[in-house]
């Protein structure tokens, strides 16, 4: 459509449009630390909330975990606003009091449930990494990861209701997708200067839209079947994004 492409702006001609894809993905490879992982992906952001007292023997550490895990499967199960105090108390039988000594709030415990959560990833992340692949099998064996985590983890699907949930919870939950968006971004321009890419592909598109693709394929595996087919849905949704972005 010539008369488009007459009319186009000096920021909206192919120009501009071929500058702004050279600047992103110099970003990218800015971002990436070696091997194409960014320096500081899944970063440890400290939740401000109250919290019960660091335990300090082996007893203690356990009973804490036991009540965490309760609350993850009620909050997973229920959601924030329907789960109480009392009935993670009841599942773990002990008092309402006890689980206060270690968790004074409930959002203390949401907290603790995110926080764990988003400590799954960086576990992941090196179980991968360890496997030895390039940058692009990286981000598959990633991707496929956390689509097993979303199925089989109750910390991993409370943590993500709970951020679904977040303007309930009275605490500054981290911002979720943003970690996940720039170690794929990273990964993505690695497998680039390796030529593992199509030519037209913006590493940082891409790995907004693999972000968007898991987990929206998550959520929608969710409400449908309680994330029983999540591994072959994400399995078939993958297979789809990774063959559109891998150079041929």
């Amino acid at each position: 459509m010539p008369e488009l492409e007459s009319q186009a702006g000096p920021e909206t001609g192919p120009e501009h449009r071929a500058e702004n894809r050279a600047k992103s993905r110099a970003e990218d490879r800015a971002a990436a630390g070696p091997g194409g992982v960014e320096a500081a992906p899944f970063r440890v952001r400290p939740i401000s909330t109250r919290r019960g007292p660091d335990p300090k023997q082996d007893r203690a550490a356990r009973t804490r975990q036991l009540v965490l895990t309760a609350a993850a499967e009620l909050f997973a199960s229920g959601g924030f606003r329907r789960t109480s105090v009392q009935e993670v108390a009841d599942r773990v039988g002990m008092t309402k009091g006890a689980v206060y000594f270690h968790y004074p709030t409930k959002e203390a415990l949401a907290v603790a449930v995110v926080e764990q959560h988003y400590a799954r990833w960086p576990l992941l992340l090196a179980a991968v990494t360890a496997e030895g692949h390039g940058p692009l099998g990286t981000a598959e064996r990633l991707l496929a990861g956390a689509a097993l985590a979303f199925r089989d983890d109750i910390v991993v699907r409370a943590g993500t209701r709970l951020q679904v949930e977040r303007p309930q919870i009275d605490a500054e939950l981290p911002t979720p997708y943003v970690d996940w968006t720039d170690l794929l971004a990273g990964l993505l321009a690695a497998a680039e200067a390796l030529g593992e890419l199509r030519a037209e592909v913006s590493p940082r598109a891409a790995a907004r839209s693999l972000v968007a693709a898991l987990f929206g394929t998550q959520h929608i595996s969710d409400v449908l079947h309680e994330r029983a087919d999540l591994v072959e849905r994400w399995s078939e949704t993958a297979g789809l994004l990774f063959r559109a972005i891998r150079a041929e």
